[in-house]
């Protein structure tokens, strides 16, 4: 952090103590929650960065693409061939996602692919 950086942000902080900015905060008094985070703990910043702004990883991604895919095979109740096509779908996806897991160590595929993925959006 910048030298002298803290003292100005908790100076500011008092200031608006003292002057009641914070009294009528959202959930003032409510205990916080925080949400799961099963990744590198070096990545979670990153991770909240990339989530608040709309991104999100490859491997939750994935797994909404997963989710909605078992819903499909789900409502396709006659047709043989399209309930084949959707379940050769859910098996690839579900192949994707084990590779992922497969590659957690290190910058893995995921972590390529996911920066890509950003660079991509950004460019």
């Amino acid at each position: 952090m910048i030298p002298g950086f803290e003292t100005i942000v908790e100076e500011r902080i008092k200031k608006a103590q003292k002057e009641g900015q914070f009294d009528n905060l959202k959930g003032i008094s409510k205990p916080l929650r925080f949400e799961s985070y099963t990744g590198p703990e070096e990545l979670r910043l990153g991770h909240k960065i990339l989530k608040n702004a709309g991104f999100l990883p490859p491997e939750v991604e994935l797994r909404k693409r997963i989710s909605r895919t078992e819903q499909l095979l789900e409502a396709a109740h006659a047709d043989h061939m399209e309930k084949s096509k959707i379940s050769r779908r859910l098996n690839y996806l579900l192949a994707q996602l084990d590779a992922f897991r497969q590659e957690r160590s290190g910058f893995s595929m995921m972590n390529q692919f996911y920066r890509h993925a950003v660079e991509k959006k950004l460019s």
